[in-house]
């Protein structure tokens, strides 16, 4: 890893497919992050803030405005980070902790890489972070919508056939059926100037899915990829995502030369127009975010 001074670098996103409205919460992280990278110039430590300000915002799909399951109550959350210092660390299906992302680096200083459910959520109290939010009417109201397509005959997830969920139904409460609202994450890639990379990704589930259902975001490679030549985050319908390792495949393109932003889109051209993708990267000499629907992003460098 080149230790030769360079301008860091911030790409942040709130989610292909999430409302462009919402960009000035991207704006917001990325500024945090770039205040990070000022405060000691790690990329880990700046990817970390700049997730935790979008979990912690509420109109994206991480931390407290995290998807509600098919129940109307169940929130299971995923996350991970990774930089070329050595960090991964990765949390699936963690109910009630605020910030996941954080767990997800706490559990890089542990002896595994990925700790999920109960385990994790103890985890998570045992080195005293705090519970999740309380579920906001914005998450009850996406829930109604997402219940009342299940109920039509349009797919609510692309390629899926909605009875598929009546079939497999395993929550607690009974299905009660009376445009999916979410299969995305938000991430964040840095390039520090120091030249390491980092990533850090972190989604409140997809809608609809059932009960402990792993997405992307926490699998090395689909969701997420650091190495020394930049750092990839992928966000969209995880089912798609994780068949083409997405993350590291572009990864390697790039690694092998490519521009980025035309590798970023050969990652995208890899999948359906009607499945929502997006990428986000940084490299050396490059950041750049790309979709193919709207996504709200930011990107910012040192000056």
């Amino acid at each position: 890893m080149s230790n030769s001074q360079q301008a860091g670098a911030v790409v942040v996103h709130g989610g292909a497919g999430a409302s462009c409205d919402h960009e000035d919460g991207c704006v917001q992280a990325a500024r945090r992050a770039l205040a990070q990278l000022e405060v000691n110039g790690d990329a880990l430590d700046a990817a970390i803030v700049a997730v935790t300000t979008l979990e912690d915002d509420g109109r994206f799909n991480a931390g407290s405005g995290s998807t509600l399951g098919l129940d109307g109550e169940t929130i299971e959350m995923d996350a991970s980070i990774m930089d070329t210092r050595g960090r991964l660390g990765a949390v699936a299906c963690v109910r009630d902790v605020k910030n996941p992302v954080k767990l997800a680096r706490a559990v890089a200083d542990t002896p595994h890489v990925m700790l999920a459910g109960e385990g994790a959520q103890r985890f998570a109290r045992t080195i005293g972070m705090p519970g999740g939010a309380p579920i906001s009417e914005r998450q009850r109201a996406d829930h109604r919508q997402l219940m009342s397509e299940l109920a039509g005959s349009v797919p609510a997830m692309p390629g899926i056939d909605n009875r598929l969920f009546d079939r497999f139904w395993n929550y607690k409460t009974p299905l009660q059926l009376p445009k999916s609202s979410a299969c995305d994450t938000v991430g964040a890639v840095v390039r520090g100037p120091d030249g390491h990379f980092a990533v850090a990704c972190s989604t409140g589930g997809s809608a609809p899915c059932l009960l402990g259902r792993v997405g992307d975001s926490p699998i090395i490679g689909s969701g997420f990829y650091a190495g020394p030549e930049g750092a990839i985050a992928a966000t969209g319908i995880g089912e798609h995502i994780i068949r083409h390792l997405l993350a590291r495949t572009v990864y390697g393109w790039i690694e092998d030369g490519m521009p980025l932003e035309q590798a970023l889109q050969r990652g995208i051209d890899l999948f359906d127009k009607e499945v929502d993708i997006g990428l986000i990267a940084v490299t050396r000499t490059e950041a750049f975010a790309l979709s193919n629907q709207g996504m709200p992003y930011s990107k910012m460098t040192q000056r």
